[in-house]
């Protein structure tokens, strides 16, 4: 069992996290989120901790984003647009099982950091800004990093966020430039 409350948006969400590994969830109700869920999501922070898991599009990310202004130290797990996909609609209620368990076993947590290893001049560098293919490889990235898809700003402060590494950050573009994209 997972010690860690799983932060869902809905009951499909539920359902699926539940064929995938044995979790207790709070469910949001989409991202029309009120006091009673965020009053929920503190008290489970604080006794269990939490996992934020919310679909890889606009709603889910803004959702991450407001719970984790609000509620510090959330743990986050990630999948990809294409890994939650079914039909056109985006959502975990569409991931595997196995995907399931792997975005949870991948789990991050963000920390308070005074200074980041990661510059935006390093996100030039590795084409993720100012670049043609910049969104693309930024999505690339995501997936090597386990920190998924944002715009330019929201992924540098992803990689301050979860503290992610020069090491880590040059071994995942090192392997993503060996595929050749």
């Amino acid at each position: 069992m997972i010690k860690e409350i799983i932060v869902v948006e809905g009951k499909d969400d539920t359902t699926a996290i539940r064929r995938a590994v044995e979790a207790e969830t709070i469910e949001t109700g989409g991202s029309a989120i009120n006091r009673e869920i965020y009053g929920k999501i503190e008290l489970a922070q604080q006794r269990r901790g939490v996992i934020i898991f919310t679909d890889p599009d606009h709603a889910g990310e803004r959702l991450r984003k407001l719970i984790s202004e609000r509620i510090p130290g959330c743990k986050h797990a990630f999948l990809t647009q294409e890994e939650a996909s079914y039909k056109g609609d985006i959502g975990v209620e569409n991931a595997s099982p196995d995907l399931i368990r792997k975005a949870l076993a991948n789990v991050r947590t963000e920390q308070e950091r005074s200074e980041a290893e990661i510059q935006w001049e390093d996100l030039i560098a590795a084409g993720l800004i100012v670049h043609p293919q910049a969104a693309q490889r930024r999505l690339e990235m995501g997936k090597w990093l386990g920190i998924g898809y944002a715009n330019g700003k929201q992924f540098h402060k992803r990689c301050q966020m979860f503290q992610i590494t020069k090491i880590e950050f040059n071994a995942a573009l090192a392997q993503f430039d060996k595929r050749g994209s």
